[in-house]
């Protein structure tokens, strides 16, 4: 019986071959929008290190003017100065423990027979890579005696590695920039933390950096402070110590942490440092220490912007307009059925044999709409990746959302449809047939 009704449905819709084109292409509209701004929040919204989200801290210190607050009414600063980024990583209260800050400069790697590039860096301490599971295709990290002796070595994205050695195995290799001739201690694999919640101060869905290197280096070659920078107070000169010693802040200070009883006792180290801290002039504001793990992180900095939000409820808004009007154009289809319907009905039908035989050709029309709506959801992923530079990596549909909004467009269109098939079925046969 089901196969006959699949051949009813098919007959049906190439007997109104425009009107159910139509119907497709309304849902497809609406599913195609929908899916576009369903794909964006979805992804800006995800958790990109969900399992240990709990245990990654962001620190912040209250460091600020004492007659105004960092970020109203009463927020610290989101960043940590020199002084309390080297203090608390050399202090190792947590299980890992990592400051960095963005920079740049020239690298020439002449021996390799390139031309000089511009190259952004992270300075960052060792715990940056195992904290934040960054995956490595050759070498690894530096340990800390690197950091103790300040020596050259550098870690490289895997595009800086392909562009400078050709993509092989350069651990051990050598490369001149900044001046100096730096070893390679690890090249990393593909990685692109979305959103790049450790740092987004060049924003949530910036590219990393090409290399990175021991945050002491920063000093050593007085590397040029990027990202944000911010002081509440003028600095003493204009030697680039001075600005290291200053109360301006430039560093992402993060922690891990096992659990909530390690939570606490770092939280109370934070308190006994700050202290300890004003004693010596610093933090003259009242005590306001925060840790906020990756996800209130994440909130805090409301990473799901206010227009892509309101873009995606009108999206569903859309949506609903696109699925009346398919139902609109489903009633004025069966209208002209009316006798067949009466027909059938007379012969014998019962009310859930009409109702399953209209719902198989419904479910094929909004089957259709919503893989049509998936494929113009693609098309649009591309433009808006082109139109807007950093939000390549948002533009890729994951077999979730692919099924998610077909199933939306099926269940749509059969709301949307059975109501003027029900509206079909209650007059009596005798009057569908002579009408």
């Amino acid at each position: 019986m089901f196969k006959y009704y699949v051949q009813l449905a098919l007959s049906s819709i190439m007997r109104s071959k425009v009107h159910s084109l139509l119907t497709m292409l309304t849902i497809a509209l609406g599913i195609g929008a929908c899916t576009i701004t369903l794909t964006l929040v979805s992804s800006m919204s995800a958790n990109p290190i969900s399992h240990k989200s709990e245990q990654l801290f962001r620190v912040q210190l209250d460091n600020w003017d004492p007659n105004q607050a960092a970020i109203s009414p009463d927020l610290p600063p989101e960043f940590v100065t020199w002084t309390d980024a080297n203090n608390i990583v050399n202090a190792k209260q947590a299980k890992r423990q990592s400051a960095s800050a963005i920079t740049w400069g020239m690298v020439n790697p002449t021996e390799q027979g390139l031309s000089p590039f511009l190259a952004l860096m992270r300075v960052t301490s060792k715990d940056f890579f195992p904290m934040f599971d960054v995956p490595f295709i050759y070498g690894a990290g530096w340990d800390e005696s690197v950091e103790q002796n300040n020596d050259y070595v550098v870690v490289l994205s895997k595009e800086t590695n392909q562009r400078v050695f050709n993509g092989v195995n350069s651990v051990g290799k050598t490369l001149t920039m900044l001046g100096a001739t730096f070893t390679v201690a690890g090249v990393l694999d593909d990685w692109h933390m979305s959103p790049k919640f450790y740092d987004m101060s060049y924003g949530a869905f910036s590219a990393p950096e090409d290399i990175y290197l021991p945050l002491g280096l920063k000093a050593v070659f007085e590397l040029p402070h990027g990202g944000i920078t911010s002081c509440w107070k003028p600095i003493e000169s204009q030697r680039y110590d001075a600005f290291l010693h200053s109360e301006c802040i430039n560093f992402q200070l993060w922690v891990e942490l096992e659990d909530g009883e390690h939570k606490a006792q770092f939280n109370q180290y934070l308190t006994n440092y700050v202290t300890q801290q004003k004693t010596l002039g610093r933090f003259p504001r009242p005590l306001n220490n925060r840790l906020l793990d990756v996800t209130q992180w994440l909130e805090y900095k409301q990473v799901v912007k206010q227009d892509i939000q309101v873009m995606f409820w009108l999206s569903v808004m859309f949506l609903l307009v696109c699925l009346i009007n398919a139902a609109s154009l489903l009633s004025a289809k069966l209208h002209t059925k009316h006798s067949e319907i009466g027909l059938r009905r007379a012969l014998g039908a019962n009310f859930s044999q009409i109702i399953l035989q209209y719902s198989v050709e419904i479910v094929f029309i909004g089957l259709c709409g919503g893989i049509l709506g998936v494929l113009l959801a693609i098309f649009g992923l591309q433009g808006v990746a082109s139109l807007y530079a950093g939000y390549g990596q948002l533009i890729e549909l994951d077999l979730t959302v692919v099924t998610s909004v077909i199933a939306l467009a099926v269940v749509g269109t059969i709301i949307a449809g059975l109501i003027p098939v029900y509206s079909a079925c209650r007059p009596a046969p005798a009057m569908q047939i002579k009408q």
